[in-house]
C-alpha cells in the first residue's frame, strides 16, 4: 500500500496530516503489501539469516561490498571506502575483522540479514556467538591456500550447530588457483569433522569478490553475484520460528550508539515486539538481571539501522533501552521465564597482568590511571567479551585478563590506550590445566606454515627447539612448503616477529587452539639480555653512538628515558645498564679531523604485541596514549640485585 499527498498551499496542511497519520496507524502492519507504515520500511515476510566465515584474508569482508553494491544500497554515485564493514580504526589500520557485524540487503523481495564475522582465530569467540543468529553459513576458502587452521575451527562450530553451509571458491582469478584441489580438500575436511549428508551436499560457486563475480560453473560467464543470492534464497531454509509465543530475544553483540547509547543485537527468536513494550533480561541461570522497555528498535539495512515500529520473528535487530543486560541474557516479555540457550564459548588459553602505571613519567599523557578506572573498564570488557575473563589480586591493585592469544589481548589494551588509559603489562603466559591425576596439563596450537623451500630448514629447526611435533610436510607448488606442527602456546610467544625475519617476509604462519596435552618441559626464552638506563632524562646523541657496539638500541636521541628503563638488546645473555644521557666533554682544544661524525643505526620499533611477547618475566611493558616502553619491574638496579639473589 502507498499513498501521494499533494497539498496545495492554501489548505489546511496540518490538520490533514495529522488526520492521515491517525488513519494510517489505524492500519497497523496489517497492510497488504507487508509495509510497515509507521516507520514507513518493509516488512518482508521472507527472511533468510546468514554468516560468512572464512580464514583470516580469505575475502569475506570484500565479498560483503560486492553483495551490498549489486543489490542497491549505494546509489550509483555514492563512494564506497573498501572493506566498508570493517569500520573500527583498529580493524581498519590492521586490515582485519575484529568485531562481528551485521547487515542485510534486499534481494528478490526477500531480506537476506548478512553477518561479517572475523577471521582470526583470537577473536573465534565472536564466530561461536553470532552463528546461533544463522540459519546458513557461506564458507569462504581462498583458491590457492585450501583450508587453513581457522577454516577448520569455523566450519567445525558451524557443522555442530546443524548449519547447512554454502561453499565459495573465492580468488579464482589468482595465477596460482587450483580450484579442483581445493574442492577436494574441502570435502576432505568436511567428512572428517562429520558432516551429515544433507550438510555435505552443499552448493559450490567460484568467484571473485574484489570483481564482484561468481559462477556454478568455470566455463560460464563471469557477470555479477546473482547466482549466490539465487542459491543463498534456494539453499539456506528461513527461519522456523514460533511467531505467536511471547517475545524472547537472545543477546549476541553489545553495540553502542552515539545518540542512543548501549544497544543490544541478537535475533528475535520466538514472538514479535513493539517499542515501549515492557521487557525483562534473564541470565542463563534464569535470574532476572533487570526489569524495562524497548526505548528503540533498530533493523540493520545496509550500513545503517533503521528505527521501527515492531520486529517480527527470526529477524536480526537491535534494541535499546537496557542498562544491565549483556551478551548471553535472554530479552522477554515478563511471562517468559525459561532463558534462551547459548553455546558455550571454549575457554580462553593466555592471560596478561595489568596493573597501574608506577613508572617516573606516569600521569604526563593519559588521564585515566588509577585503579579504579582500570577496574571499571576491564569489567565491561569482560562483560561484553564473552571470550575474555577478569580476575584481580585480594588489594585490587592487579588484575589477569584471559584471551585467546596475543592479538586479542594486543587489541584490547591498545584500545584502552586510545581511550587514555595508562598502565603497565606483563609477559602473556599461558593457563595451564591438571588432569584427573594431578599432572601439569598446557595449551597446543596446530600451526600451518607456508614457506619458501630455502626457508624450510631454518623453520623445521626452530619449531622443534620450541617443542613442536612435526605432524606433515609437503610440497605446496610453486616453490613453496607447507609444514604443519603441533607447538605448545609458550613456545609460540613472540615467535612470529621471529618467523617474518627467518622467511624475509615472505612466509605465511596461522595457528589455532588444538587441544591440552601433557606438559612438554622448558623451552628456551629470549637468549640476550637487556641494556638498562642509568639515569633519568633525553638520550644523547653522542652517547648511542657510542654505545651502539654494546648492542641493538629500541631509542633514538632526545627521547626521554628513566633508570630502569629498557633502552636496547644487549649482544650477550646478561643485562648492562648504560648511560644514554653522557655528552661529549667539550674544550677549547680543537684539530684537524678529531671530530668524528655521529651516524646512528636507526632503532629497532617494535608493535606493542611484538614487545608484550619480548618482555621477560622480571620486565614489564608500560603502556600510555603516545608511548609505549619496555622497563624492569624492579626499577632501582639495588633492589633488581637482591631480587636475583633471592631467586
Amino acid at each position: 500500500m502507498r499513498w501521494l499527498l499533494i497539498l496545495s498551499s492554501n489548505c489546511q496542511k496540518t490538520h490533514f496530516i495529522l488526520d492521515f497519520i491517525a488513519v494510517a496507524s489505524s492500519y497497523g502492519h496489517d497492510s497488504t503489501d507487508g509495509t510497515d507504515i509507521i516507520s514507513g520500511f518493509p516488512m518482508f515476510k521472507e527472511l533468510r539469516n546468514i554468516a560468512i566465515i572464512a580464514h583470516v584474508d580469505h575475502g569475506k569482508t570484500t565479498m560483503i561490498d560486492a553483495i551490498m553494491k549489486q543489490s542497491g544500497i549505494f546509489r550509483d554515485n555514492q563512494h564506497v571506502d573498501e572493506r566498508v564493514m570493517d569500520s573500527g580504526d583498529l580493524e581498519k589500520e590492521r586490515g582485519i575483522t575484529i568485531l562481528a557485524k551485521p547487515t542485510s540487503v534486499i534481494w528478490k523481495d526477500t531480506r537476506i540479514n548478512i553477518i561479517d564475522t572475523p577471521g582470526h582465530a583470537d577473536f573465534g569467540g565472536e564466530v561461536e556467538r553470532v552463528l546461533g543468529m544463522a540459519d546458513g553459513v557461506i564458507l569462504l576458502t581462498d583458491a590457492a591456500e585450501g583450508p587453513m587452521p581457522q577454516t577448520k575451527f569455523v566450519l567445525g562450530k558451524a557443522l555442530k550447530q546443524g548449519l547447512r553451509p554454502i561453499v565459495i571458491i573465492n580468488k579464482i582469478d589468482r595465477s596460482d588457483a587450483r580450484p579442483d584441489d581445493v574442492v577436494n580438500e574441502v570435502f576432505d575436511l568436511f567428512v572428517a569433522l562429520d558432516a551429515d549428508d544433507k550438510q555435505l551436499d552443499f552448493p559450490i560457486l567460484y568467484a571473485s569478490g574484489r570483481n564482484g563475480w561468481c559462477v556454478t560453473d568455470l566455463a560460464h560467464d563471469r557477470v555479477n553475484l546473482d547466482p549466490l543470492l539465487d542459491i543463498i534464497l534456494d539453499h539456506v531454509p528461513a527461519p522456523q520460528l514460533d511467531s505467536k509465543a511471547p517475545f524472547a530475544m537472545l543477546a549476541t553483540l553489545l553495540d553502542a550508539d552515539p545518540y542512543l547509547g548501549r544497544c543490544l543485537v541478537g535475533r528475535v527468536m520466538q514472538g514479535t515486539a513493539k517499542v515501549n513494550e515492557t521487557v525483562r533480561a534473564i541470565d542463563l541461570d534464569g535470574n532476572i538481571v533487570e526489569n524495562g522497555r524497548l526505548t528503540k528498535l533498530l533493523r540493520f539495512e545496509g550500513l545503517e539501522k533503521i528505527p521501527v515500529d515492531s520486529v517480527q520473528t527470526g529477524d536480526i535487530v537491535c534494541i535499546a533501552g537496557l542498562s544491565k543486560a549483556s551478551v548471553a541474557d535472554t530479552i522477554c516479555s515478563p511471562q517468559v521465564t525459561t532463558p534462551i540457550a547459548s553455546t558455550p564459548i571454549d575457554p580462553p588459553t593466555m592471560s596478561v597482568t595489568i596493573t597501574v602505571n608506577d613508572s617516573p613519567l606516569a600521569g604526563r599523557d593519559g588521564k585515566k590511571v588509577t585503579s579504579t578506572v582500570i577496574r571499571k573498564r576491564l569489567l565491561a570488557e569482560a562483560e561484553s567479551n564473552v571470550a575474555i575473563t577478569f580476575n584481580e589480586s585480594g588489594d585490587k591493585d592487579a588484575f589477569e585478563i584471559g584471551g585467546r592469544g596475543e592479538l586479542q589481548l594486543g587489541v584490547l589494551i591498545e584500545t584502552m590506550r586510545r581511550e587514555g588509559f595508562e598502565m603497565t603489562v606483563s609477559r602473556p603466559r599461558v593457563l595451564y590445566k591438571h588432569d584427573e591425576n594431578g599432572q601439569q596439563l598446557e595449551p597446543i596450537e596446530e600451526v600451518t606454515i607456508d614457506v619458501d623451500d630455502e626457508f624450510s630448514g631454518v623453520v623445521v629447526d626452530n619449531l622443534n627447539r620450541r617443542k613442536g611435533d612435526m605432524i606433515d610436510m609437503r610440497a605446496a607448488g610453486a616453490g613453496k612448503t607447507r609444514l604443519i606442527y603441533h607447538v605448545p602456546s609458550r613456545g609460540l610467544i613472540g615467535y612470529p616477529s621471529q618467523f617474518l625475519s627467518q622467511t624475509r617476509g615472505t612466509g605465511v604462519l596461522n595457528r589455532i587452539f588444538h587441544c591440552y596435552s601433557l606438559f612438554k618441559g622448558h623451552i628456551d626464552g629470549r637468549r640476550n639480555g637487556s641494556l638498562i638506563s642509568t639515569d633519568s632524562g633525553a638520550t644523547v646523541a653522542y652517547a648511542l653512538f657510542n654505545l651502539q657496539d654494546r648492542g641493538e638500541m629500541f631509542v633514538g636521541p632526545q627521547i626521554e628515558v628513566y633508570q630502569g628503563m629498557i633502552v636496547g638488546e644487549h649482544n650477550r645473555d646478561n643485562d648492562l645498564e648504560i648511560n644514554v644521557l653522557k655528552g661529549k666533554q667539550l674544550t677549547n682544544v680543537r684539530a684537524s679531523g678529531s671530530d668524528e661524525s655521529i651516524r646512528l643505526t636507526p632503532p629497532r620499533l617494535m608493535s606493542l604485541e611484538d614487545m608484550m611477547a619480548y618482555i621477560n618475566d622480571d620486565e614489564l611493558l608500560e603502556v600510555t596514549p603516545n608511548h609505549l616502553r619496555l622497563r624492569k619491574r624492579l626499577l632501582c638496579p639495588h633492589e633488581r640485585k637482591k631480587a636475583s639473589r633471592a631467586s
